[in-house]
């Protein structure tokens, strides 16, 4: 009888040790390696895949928008006066000299540019170009063209310059930014270099008070923006034009990683206004605003929240004209609550010059109305 048991569990017992022995020497016929879980699958199309984010090259992007992106090129005539003695009039008439020499010397700078038209419209910064005698631009394909400044708008440091050619590449414009996070792109010349693109991302929409501008409304990026990529394109990941590059935060004068850009939507706003009346008509009335901390709320008995304050007005201003004084709260425009004194400029630039203003201020604790008729900013305001 245990004859007979041994000869049957005999052959179970070897095949258990034989495949104990496969599964030791062998473990991946068994869908585990060496303990760990993976998930395995066959090799597809990238298409068949889950979608990533973004492709692995952006470069169908910059090709799209790098031909509509030029090198400015700017030469100024600066005269110099000669040594202090060649000015004193004994000096002049001791020597017999006629008049008081000057020199005459040339400097030059360079930044970047946006065809955004097909008949030959470049947008880049008021102060890329501001004070040049000659404007040269070059073309990614090598054309070069002298350039006529269409208009300049310093409170925005917008500028429009024109060239004559033919055959343009052109970028598309979008009206949005994109949102935080978006990847972008600039594209300059970053210190004469040559045409260069940097990457980085959408950090912010809707900046102010950077203190570059008068009228400020910047998108900022980390990518890295550098001396000559002034006036330069800032696009999206489909190449599309999203912003003009105008400044940078920086101790160093090189990138640290926080740019500003004007939002496309504005730059062409002020471009057409530009090109139809030569300057940007805005509303004013001529009043300086600065926010109620709360020292300056105390002192004036109102809550920091009440409004702004009225720091400046102008001789002979709109604001002055409605009789609205120095140290008034100005508390609601236009029926509306004012609580950033910024924000309400910009909302007056938006009004036509003429309109009538219905504002209520705060003088010496009592509430008052006044009705402002609106004017056109000048260029320069004496107070």
């Amino acid at each position: 009888m245990l004859q007979q048991i041994t000869r049957i569990l005999w052959p179970v017992i070897t095949g258990i040790l034989i495949a104990l022995l496969v599964i030791r020497e062998f473990p991946e016929l068994t869908g585990r390696t060496g303990g760990v879980e993976l998930n395995i699958v066959d090799s597809q199309p990238v298409s068949t895949q889950i979608p990533a984010e973004g492709p692995v090259s952006y470069a169908s992007a910059v090709e799209r928008a790098a031909p509509a992106v030029v090198n400015i090129y700017t030469t100024t005539i600066v005269e110099t006066r000669a040594h202090p003695l060649a000015r004193d009039p004994f000096f002049r008439n001791f020597f017999n000299l006629p008049s008081e020499p000057r020199r005459k010397r040339m400097e030059s700078s360079l930044g970047s540019g946006v065809i955004v038209s097909g008949n030959g419209y470049i947008l880049t910064n008021h102060h890329v170009i501001a004070g040049a005698d000659d404007i040269v631009i070059e073309l990614k394909d090598g054309r070069v063209s002298q350039a006529s400044v269409v208009g300049t708008d310093p409170d925005t440091d917008i500028a429009v310059l024109k060239i004559e050619l033919n055959s343009l590449p052109q970028l598309i414009l979008t009206t949005s930014p994109g949102r935080v996070g978006d990847l972008v792109f600039a594209i300059g010349n970053p210190f004469g270099v040559g045409q260069t693109v940097t990457m980085g991302i959408l950090s912010a929409t809707g900046r102010n008070q950077v203190g570059v501008t008068n009228y400020e409304n910047f998108i900022q990026t980390d990518a890295a923006i550098n001396p000559g990529n002034s006036g330069g394109a800032l696009i999206n990941v489909r190449g599309e034009l999203i912003g003009i590059n105008t400044a940078i935060f920086t101790r160093s004068g090189g990138s640290n990683g926080i740019g500003f850009a004007i939002p496309a939507s504005i730059a062409t706003d002020i471009m057409q206004e530009l090109i139809d009346h030569g300057q940007v008509i805005r509303g004013w009335i001529g009043v300086e605003t600065q926010p109620l901390t709360e020292d300056l709320a105390r002192s004036f008995g109102v809550g920091k929240d009440a409004g702004v304050l009225i720091s400046g007005v102008y001789r002979r201003g709109p604001a002055a004209n409605a009789d609205i004084l120095p140290g008034d709260i100005l508390t609601h425009m236009n029926g509306q609550k004012i609580t950033d004194g910024r924000a309400a400029m910009n909302q007056v630039a938006d009004i036509e010059p003429g309109t009538d203003l219905p504002v209520k201020l705060l003088r010496d604790g009592q509430s008052i109305e006044r009705t402002i008729r609106v004017g056109q900013r000048p260029n320069s305001a004496a107070k």
